[in-house]
Parts: C-alpha cells; sequence; structure tokens
C-alpha cells in the first residue's frame, strides 16, 4: 500500500485531495497544525471512503521546529513515503512573523515545506515511484523580482505581493528539486490548481475578504481544484515525469521566465540553506548543488 503525506486536509483543496486519495486505497497522513479538526475530518474520510488508513500528525509549517517534529514522528512512525503532496497555504494582510521572526506567509508557504521536503527525501528515494507534488499558484507571475533578503525582512509589505513571492519560490524551488533528483526514482512537480473558492483571504483584510466574496460565483469549488493535484500523485502516465509545471486543466502549462532562470533557482536554494542554518542550527552532510557549481 503506497503512502501519502499531505499538508492542509482539513479544508479546501488539501480535504477534496486526502478524500481522493482515500477512495483510490493510499494510507494517508494529515500534517495539520489543527488537530481538532483534523481528526473530525479523518474519522469522516474514515467513514465515507472506506479506508481506515487515515492518519495524522502535528504539523505548523510556520516552524520550523514543529515541522522538524512532523517528519521525526513521520518516520518513526511509518516504514515508506511514496507521496509528498505540499498542499498547505496561507496569505495574511498584514506583515507578521513565524517563531523564528520570519516573515509568516513566506515561512509558511514556502520555508515550511521546503524542510519537510528536506527532511523526508531519504525515506522519498527508497519509493519506486516517489513523488514531490507542490501546489503553488499562477500568481507567481506577477513577480517581477525576487528579492532575497527582503523575503524574511523588509520595511515595505503587501500581502498579495508576499503570497506571489512565496508561490514563485514553491515553483523555482520545485525545477531545482526536479534537476537535483534526476537519475532517483523521486520526481518533482508543480502546479496551479485554478481559481478556487477557498478560506484563503484573510480575516484581517475585510477588503479582499468583500471582493473574494463577489468573485466566489466565478471560483471553482474544491472537488474541481483538486484535480490536477489528484493527476499529479496518481497518473501512471506521469511516472517518471519531473519538473514540469502543470495548468488547473491537469495539462503541462509555462510558468514564468523567472521562475525557470536556472540561476535565481540556485540563489533560492542556497538562501533557503542558509536560513536553516542560521536561525534553527541545522547542518546537513552535503551541497545538494555540489554537481551543479562544479560544472
Amino acid at each position: 500500500m503506497k503512502t501519502c503525506l499531505i499538508t492542509g486536509t482539513t479544508n479546501g483543496i488539501g480535504l477534496a485531495t486526502a478524500r481522493s486519495l482515500a477512495e483510490a486505497g493510499l494510507n494517508v497522513v494529515m500534517a495539520t497544525r489543527n488537530l481538532p479538526q483534523a481528526s473530525l475530518v479523518g474519522d469522516r474520510l474514515k467513514k465515507t471512503t472506506g479506508n481506515n488508513n487515515v492518519s495524522i500528525i502535528s504539523c505548523d509549517l510556520s516552524s520550523l521546529d514543529s515541522v522538524w517534529l512532523c517528519a521525526q514522528t513521520f518516520l518513526e512512525t511509518h516504514d515508506r513515503l511514496d507521496l509528498l503532496i505540499n498542499n498547505a497555504g496561507m496569505m495574511t494582510g498584514n506583515r507578521e512573523l513565524s517563531t523564528e521572526g520570519i516573515e509568516l506567509t513566506f515561512a509558511t508557504n514556502y520555508l515550511g515545506p521546503y524542510l519537510l521536503t528536506r527532511l523526508l527525501m531519504g525515506t522519498l528515494k527508497q519509493s519506486n515511484d516517489g513523488r514531490i507534488v507542490n501546489v503553488t499558484s499562477n500568481i507567481h507571475k506577477m513577480v517581477r523580482n525576487l528579492p532575497l533578503e527582503d523575503l524574511t525582512g523588509g520595511n515595505r509589505y503587501g500581502g498579495m505581493l508576499a503570497y506571489a513571492r512565496s508561490k514563485l519560490a514553491n515553483v523555482m524551488s520545485t525545477f531545482s528539486l526536479a534537476s537535483l533528483l534526476a537519475g532517483t526514482s523521486v520526481t518533482a512537480n508543480c502546479l496551479h490548481p485554478g481559481i478556487v473558492a477557498s478560506n484563503l483571504l484573510p480575516e484581517n483584510t475585510p477588503l479582499l475578504r468583500f471582493a473574494g466574496k463577489l468573485v466566489r460565483r466565478v471560483m471553482w469549488n474544491a472537488e474541481r481544484g483538486s484535480q490536477t493535484s489528484i493527476h499529479l500523485a496518481l497518473s501512471e502516465e506521469l511516472k517518471g515525469v519531473s519538473g514540469k509545471y502543470f495548468g488547473a486543466n491537469t495539462r503541462e502549462a509555462v510558468p514564468s521566465a523567472l521562475a525557470r532562470d536556472h540561476k535565481a533557482q540556485q540563489e533560492l536554494w542556497r538562501f533557503s540553506e542558509r536560513l536553516l542554518s542560521n536561525h534553527s542550527g541545522f547542518a546537513w552532510e552535503t551541497d545538494l548543488y555540489r554537481t551543479e557549481t562544479s560544472r
């Protein structure tokens, strides 16, 4: 039985994705910070899908310590991982910081999933069809440059821009992973789920909430928005396919030129490694870009 770890499953696209994976007979592990809600969701999934292999692990993606503990708990309780879906995302109207002092949107949407992927890579490589699926967004195309030092600090802040930057980082990181994993059994792809009605818009920005209500009538529901995630997770046609960006119609799409910039990808990767080392003392045994820089 294949095992999947998926973040952000208590509502929206993540819940719809988890339901489909449970229906497909996978062992579904939900990583979430809202344990009481996740417990209710897990029980409901077991009853409605007939799959009792649904479990929960605590994980607050904005906290590096929580992500580390989540990965450690998973590795202690599971002997395999075939599918990692980094689905969770958030946006805030006001500039907030994580427990490590990192801008909250960047920490939650990018750095936390980056660390989780990093920590579980060894187990993924043991699968003969390991897949990393990152849920991103077409909004990454609005970003014209990615000022790395400003991602975690800076005096100017815009909620939508911070969100777009985090999604660009997700896309760039996916392509980096695909390059670094070439020749292994693990693939990495990312996707735009479509314009989906969700609870993403922050409560502390009434204008955005109001705008969201106005356009909900033309938004997709979570089930439709989850189709590309499910396709990337389960399609036999995509076995061995890596380093691609898919649109909401499950077809391959074209990301921004900046997202495809190899030098920018390397800079983001090294910046991420420094962040983890500086904030939490994480030390890695190898430089993942060693083969790239030695060319």
